[in-house]
This record gives C-alpha cells, sequence and structure tokens, in this order.
C-alpha cells in the first residue's frame, strides 16, 4: 500500500462514485484467478486491489466518522501498521 496512491484514488472517488473502485475489485480478484496470469503480474494486480480498498476505507471512515481527509489517511496507514507490527 501507497499513501499517496490512496489519496490519489481517494480523489478520484471524491469526483466519481465509489461503485467504480468496488466494481474495479472485483474485476482485478477474476483476473487474478486466470491461470495465465504470471507471478509478476499476480503481485501487481494485488497491490493495486491493496490501494483500492484502502482509499474506499478512507472514503468509509470521512462518510461515518466525520473525518477530515488528513484525518482518515493518517488513522488507516496507523492501523495498518498497527497490524504489520503484531
Amino acid at each position: 500500500m501507497r499513501l499517496p496512491v490512496i489519496k490519489h484514488i481517494s480523489k478520484f472517488l471524491d469526483q466519481n462514485d465509489e461503485d467504480f473502485a468496488e466494481e474495479t475489485i472485483q474485476l482485478l480478484e477474476h483476473l487474478s484467478e486466470s491461470r495465465a496470469i504470471k507471478d509478476e503480474e499476480l503481485d501487481v494486480i494485488g497491490e493495486i486491489i491493496s490501494n483500492l480498498s484502502g482509499a474506499l476505507e478512507v472514503k468509509r471512515m470521512q462518510r461515518e466518522e466525520g473525518l477530515s481527509e488528513k484525518e482518515a489517511l493518517n488513522g488507516f496507514m496507523q492501523r495498518v501498521m498497527g497490524s504489520i507490527d503484531k
């Protein structure tokens, strides 16, 4: 996950429907199941899915918890880093 990418996707979601990201995740998950996908390509697909999922979570935090973009991004990354440390 890369914070600048998540932030960039979040800005896209501000201007468009979150369904775009959800449907893209579904498509990428389906694509990842293909036997024709190489390991390197699978890594890239996984990274894109992670960034899209992160952006959706940031948007959810903003909407449901009333956080600013900065607060939501920081809170999300702290959760991610906390789960990695465990």
